[in-house]
């Protein structure tokens, strides 16, 4: 399965979507900072699972329907930071989808995510990764489950990759850095979480009109692992 995670910078990078979705041949794509009025219901192949409303800039998954049926969808609010409680930009930070995998007869979830900015504190971000993995199982117990998006955490990435591991999940970052927009700020912001996935490579494409650059996952189940019933 390959993932594209991508954060649109204020929708500014929307008209790039097809075309990153066609070279790269992506089975789902991952949208965060886009304007759910204006985007279409299909990309590249890809359908529109769901895209959040209350959100000023918002979330969006597409998946590829003749691989995939969308099977139920979760977009769940995150304790807020400052910068939500005055300028309101986000209602719903996760937005997760049941994925019924047509060929192999199992259930698998993929969510796009995107953490509070910059000035919130790491505790923030980490509890807001803490609830987002646990709701995420709530669409399907032990099934496999793949996080990918802006989580906005530069620094301190040994410490969010233990707590993310205490609760069974791994991270997982890109080859190469993702976001180029301030000097000091550079570094790894988009990367996934996961659990039942057997993360092969996670490669940083090149940077279009956003300041942050997409993400290529490519993932398989892990063997044995993940529902199979009809």
């Amino acid at each position: 399965m390959k993932v594209i995670s991508y954060n649109l910078n204020k929708h500014r990078a929307a008209g790039e979507l097809v075309d990153l979705v066609e070279k790269h041949e992506a089975d789902v794509l991952c949208l965060q900072e886009c304007d759910s009025t204006d985007i279409p219901e299909r990309i590249g192949g890809l359908r529109l699972a769901e895209a959040t409303q209350r959100n000023r800039l918002g979330l969006a998954l597409y998946y590829r329907e003749n691989t995939f049926r969308a099977e139920d969808v979760r977009a769940i609010g995150l304790k807020k930071s400052l910068h939500d409680r005055v300028l309101k930009p986000a209602e719903e930070r996760m937005l997760g989808v049941r994925l019924r995998d047509i060929d192999n007869g199992r259930d698998v979830i993929v969510a796009s995510f995107h953490a509070a900015p910059l000035t919130a504190l790491n505790s923030l971000r980490r509890h807001q990764i803490r609830t987002a993995l646990s709701e995420l199982q709530n669409l399907g117990p032990g099934l496999p489950a793949l996080m990918v998006g802006d989580y906005n955490y530069p620094v301190f990435k040994e410490n969010l990759g233990q707590k993310v591991r205490d609760q069974g999940y791994e991270l997982t970052l890109s080859d190469t850095r993702t976001y180029t927009r301030y000097r000091f700020f550079r570094g790894h912001y988009d990367f996934a979480t996961s659990i039942g996935f057997d993360i092969a490579h996670i490669k940083t494409l090149p940077q279009g009109l956003s300041d942050h650059l997409p993400i290529l996952i490519t993932a398989e189940v892990t063997q044995g692992h993940g529902s199979s019933l009809v």
